[in-house]
């Protein structure tokens, strides 16, 4: 790739705010993947069940469903600078106080429960506030989603460190340390949050009820024809697809008969597929054609899926995982770039966090699903029927492309981008 290629990879970072918000995450995002790894190692060392894996994880994120529209209220009304640097504080505390009760060996199931509940709620208000962010710290509206999928090689390019090194660590020492380490590294995050200078958007005042800005919101999403098609996909593929991360401690001890480290390898593994379709997405100019996209990458996780559910070998299994990390993250990216080129300012914070309860708050009934199905058949069959549910709703939304492209080329023209 010449070195204009690059440059145009990562042409958001000549923004010095967005510079400075990209290499804070870098840090914080490594250890949020040893602390994943190691909260999914814990509890399946402590309890040999599936199901319990899917109740946690479903802990960690029904608070989303729940709270995301009261959310993207706020990420509407408020200032989401300063919501940014209260939920991060919480995010240590909460890294915090886990290692230090793993670490003295009085962490339970039932606590592990209640701080992933805790853990969820404060993701909750994170997560539309981060989204809508990116607009503040980025100048043309065509960058938008080169910095989007920035964001997402921050997220994946960590995620080839922190599993393996949380695999190791767990193997020498114990799960606590990479908990500890997962707290510590918000320091960097919070830390850059307070040298970015952005002036805050200025919030238009609403005599409106939280009801009626929730409905609004809910009214300007299902109306437009392309955010409604893409919020549809991206849940079907949340409930279905993303719940493999919650089955990999079993394929890896299980299945693949590993230990930690082979866990922390597959965590990585999916990491390279997701860290590359991040930076085919920050390649591109703009938002156009992404759509296409956004159909063809549940078909390509899909495939990933089935194949890794009948491996029976770690080196296919990686290839395999990269294959359905490309998939899902392309899935991911796009329908968030998408939905951020064409959202109007005033509405973007609760249509982000339709775009979270889609993306996150119905992610728990998945991995509740998931681990009900896999404690039943198993978890290999379970991820063959999700791989093909996936494939199935891809080739449903590649019927509809032809309709609702035209659509996104006329707001594209409007927009100007």
């Amino acid at each position: 790739m010449s070195f204009s290629g690059i440059r145009n990879i990562f042409r958001a970072l000549s923004y010095k705010n967005y510079k400075i918000y990209f290499f804070g995450q870098i840090t914080s995002q490594v250890g949020s993947w040893m602390q994943q790894v190691a909260l999914g190692w814990l509890v399946y060392r402590l309890t040999n069940s599936a199901f319990l894996l899917g109740i946690v994880g479903f802990s960690a994120q029904i608070p989303s469903f729940i709270l995301s529209p009261i959310a993207g209220i706020a990420a509407d009304r408020y200032d989401r600078y300063k919501i940014l640097i209260i939920t991060q504080s919480l995010f240590m505390v909460q890294a915090l106080v886990l290692a230090a009760l793993v670490l003295l060996d009085i962490a339970g199931v039932t606590t592990i429960i209640i701080l992933s509940l805790i853990q969820g709620i404060i993701m909750a208000f994170d997560a539309p506030a981060r989204h809508a962010f990116v607009v503040q710290i980025v100048d043309r509206k065509d960058d938008i989603g080169n910095a989007i999928a920035l964001n997402s090689t921050t997220f994946h390019a960590s995620r080839l460190v922190g599993p393996p090194l949380a695999g190791v660590i767990i193997a020498v020492a114990n799960e606590g340390i990479c908990f500890l380490i997962n707290g510590l590294s918000y320091i960097m995050v919070i830390a850059a949050l307070f040298m970015i200078k952005v002036k805050p958007l200025e919030h238009t005042g609403t005599s409106k009820s939280a009801i009626n800005d929730i409905r609004d919101g809910f009214i300007y999403a299902f109306r437009s024809v392309p955010i409604k098609a893409i919020l549809l996909m991206v849940a079907f593929v949340s409930i279905f697809g993303m719940p493999y991360t919650v089955l990999l401690p079993v394929m890896a001890r299980d299945i693949l008969h590993g230990t930690s480290q082979t866990f922390g390898i597959l965590m990585g593994g999916a990491g390279v597929g997701a860290l590359t379709g991040a930076l085919y997405l920050a390649s591109k100019k703009n938002a156009h054609g992404l759509f296409k996209n956004l159909a063809i990458a549940p078909l390509i996780f899909g495939l990933g899926m089935i194949g890794f559910s009948m491996s029976r070998s770690v080196e296919l299994s990686l290839i395999l995982l990269v294959t359905g990390g490309f998939g899902m993250m392309t899935t991911m990216a796009s329908s968030n770039t998408v939905i951020q080129s064409i959202v109007d300012e005033n509405m973007r914070g609760r249509v982000m966090s339709i775009y979270t309860l889609s993306f996150m708050g119905l992610l728990p009934f998945g991995n509740l699903l998931a681990g009900s199905v896999a404690q039943k058949i198993g978890t290999p069959a379970t991820l063959f029927i999700n791989g093909s549910l996936c494939i199935g709703a891809s080739l449903l939304f590649m019927s509809k492309t032809k309709m609702i492209e035209p659509l996104l080329k006329g707001i594209y023209d409007r927009n100007g981008g």
